[in-house]
């Protein structure tokens, strides 16, 4: 490991950010999952992320942009630094970490040649059609960062493996190289990568004791035809030497057994149980998120939304869809929130008068750690955590395609802010650059020109009277995604044409233009959406700027009565009418005369 002039001061920074991160958790966290070709209508391999996260991140900027890193050449000798997380340790409401430099918490060697790919939060997709995907699990023991010992969280462990890996299988076995020489900080943590053919799951935390400079991972192929999904706990489960589908740390068992959580007298090691209690926030928080993508996917399942504990073995590894899945289909899994389920967030009183399926989070919503090995801390309540979450930084649908060259068939579908409002863009893995609207934003300060703004502005707004504006809202977001779609099908060919041409040059210019042009039109698009959202639904009014008609709709009927409006100044007698019990609102109204007595009119309402 290379020394710095201050190490030591910035090790021992680092170590106490990773101790407030751990005590100021807010409730986030992320939903992940992976489509095989063989599950797929065109034979793509989908893989998609939410990153449901508050703060800065690896980079030292906030979480709402992503990065574009240029492949390089390297000479012999070079180091690579590797950044410290200040995520790590939780999804801190506010980033912890202010206005900290980045801290290096160590070097690896570098190698001679490094791929282009994008990167967020945690990597996504290179320039070969290598795809990634994070979520943050729950494990028994998360040690801090420690010079020499544990210089690898997630984060950067998915961008080296971006940098230096074509293929899957290539980039778990290079991940868990890096974590049993260099050791691995922070929270349990669940990797998909997948390459146009294959797909992999590795899981990994720290090791169980302290003074062991390793960690402890363990990886699991998804079989073709097969869907994979994760929501903030781990999946694997048992794990049995020779099983072929299954790579671990050379030591995995040792230092379970050593560790005293396990022996082979146990039977199957369970990888969940023995390094993790499970649910990550409350129960239901995680477990419930795998239920309802598998059963909307493979409804013939019948799977129960019910179980028994986090430890439940209801839900399988992976499922095979009842049907196909395409590319608007993989969108669709982020645009949940229940709907049509006894969790629908968008029903009931908690919705409010219009159908708000977004809840504000409060102290008993954190995922702080509310249980061990002996207790279990029953909050006072808590909502449902839906796939779409209003505290979502950007998500993504990454896809790969084996049929096209890989500057082509790698496209990173990324939507800014929260899934279900937002449009999902182009962005090519043979392209150079992206919009600059989708490189940019700070959560602590309001730019229109930043792609993250422009769509959570338009998802805040929309909560204002959400039944009525999100039909509004999808019509539009479905008809640019078609357009890009269909961009995408022309662009294919054309750039594919050039390649096989011999012109990769062209080619690359080609989809740089492609993805920097479609972005920019998408953010004025929306911006163009804002505006009309803003003159129609401004002062509880709604206006229509084309015939300049105005309606004043009030509130629905149900709410009314639920609300008191029945129990208002509506006679002159306010207070016999606030002391008459069991009165409904019936949404119609009489005459009476003007002498009638209060008898007179509470007989006739």
């Amino acid at each position: 490991m290379g020394k710095r002039t201050g190490t030591t001061h910035l090790l021992q920074h680092c170590l106490c950010l990773f101790a407030v991160l751990l005590m100021v958790a807010n409730a986030a966290a992320c939903t992940v999952f992976a489509i095989t070709p063989g599950a797929s209508e065109d034979r793509s391999m989908y893989v998609g992320h939410t990153n449901d996260g508050v703060g800065k991140d690896w980079r030292n900027v906030d979480d709402i942009s992503l990065s574009f890193v240029p492949a390089a050449d390297h000479a012999p000798g070079e180091k690579r630094a590797v950044f410290f997380d200040p995520d790590s340790g939780s999804d801190a409401a506010g980033g912890a970490s202010g206005g900290d430099s980045r801290l290096v918490l160590g070097y690896i060697d570098q190698v001679p040649h490094t791929y282009a790919y994008y990167t967020g939060s945690y990597g996504m997709m290179n320039e070969h059609q290598l795809l990634s995907a994070e979520c943050t699990d729950y494990a028994k023991v998360e040690l801090g960062a420690a010079e020499g010992k544990r210089i690898f969280y997630s984060s950067e462990l998915s961008n080296v493996a971006l940098e230096r890996c074509t293929e899957a299988r290539e980039a778990v076995e290079v991940v868990g190289g890096l974590i049993d020489t260099y050791g691995y900080y922070g929270t349990g943590e669940t990797l998909i990568f997948a390459d146009p053919q294959e797909a992999w799951v590795i899981e990994i935390c720290s090791s169980l004791d302290e003074a062991d400079g390793g960690g402890l991972w363990v990886a699991q192929k998804i079989p073709d035809g097969e869907v994979f999904v994760a929501a903030n706990e781990f999946r694997i489960r048992e794990v049995a030497p020779g099983n072929p589908d299954q790579i671990y740390s050379a030591d995995l068992f040792t230092k379970l057994e050593e560790a005293g959580v396990w022996s082979p007298a146990d039977g199957t090691l369970d990888w969940l149980e023995t390094v993790s209690y499970g649910e990550y926030s409350h129960p239901y928080y995680s477990v419930m998120r795998v239920w309802r993508i598998q059963d909307l996917l493979a409804p013939s399942l019948n799977l129960s939304p019910y179980v028994e504990d986090s430890y439940t073995k209801a839900y399988p590894f992976t499922i095979a869809p009842d049907e196909k899945v395409n590319l608007t289909g993989a969108f669709s899994l982020f645009r949940d929130h229940y709907e049509g389920t006894g969790f629908d967030l968008s029903t009931g009183e908690a919705a409010g008068p219009f159908g708000n399926p977004y809840r504000y989070l409060g102290p008993d919503d954190a995922h702080t750690n509310f249980q061990n090995g002996s207790y279990i801390e029953v909050r006072a309540g808590a909502n449902p955590r839906a796939i779409s979450e209003i505290f979502c930084s950007y998500s993504y649908v990454a896809q790969a395609r084996s049929s096209l060259p890989d500057p082509v068939g790698g496209v990173l579908w990324f939507g800014p802010a929260v899934a279900y409002e937002t449009v999902y863009a182009p962005i090519y893995a043979g392209s150079t650059n992206v919009s600059s609207a989708y490189a940019t934003g700070d959560r602590f300060e309001y730019d229109p020109d930043a792609a993250y703004w422009t769509f959570d502005f338009v998802t805040n707004w929309a909560m204002l009277r959400y039944d009525a504006m999100i039909g509004t809202i999808t019509a539009k977001q479905v008809e640019l995604e078609a357009e890009s779609i269909a961009l995408v099908q022309q662009t294919d060919r054309e750039a594919a044409e050039l390649i096989a041409a011999g012109d990769g040059e062209g080619a690359a210019r080609l989809l740089t233009n492609v993805t920097v042009m479609r972005g920019d039109e998408i953010v004025d698009e929306w911006h163009g959406l804002a505006g009309t959202l803003i003159v129609t639904y401004s002062n509880g009014r709604i206006t229509d700027p084309a015939t300049e008609a105005v309606e004043e709709p009030g509130y629905p009927a149900w709410w009314l009565n639920e609300t008191g409006y029945q129990y208002g100044p509506r006679v002159y007698e306010l207070d016999e009418l606030r002391a008459t019990g069991g009165l409904n609102y019936t949404e119609s109204s009489v005459w009476v005369p003007k002498n009638a007595t209060f008898a007179d009119i509470r007989e006739l309402i």
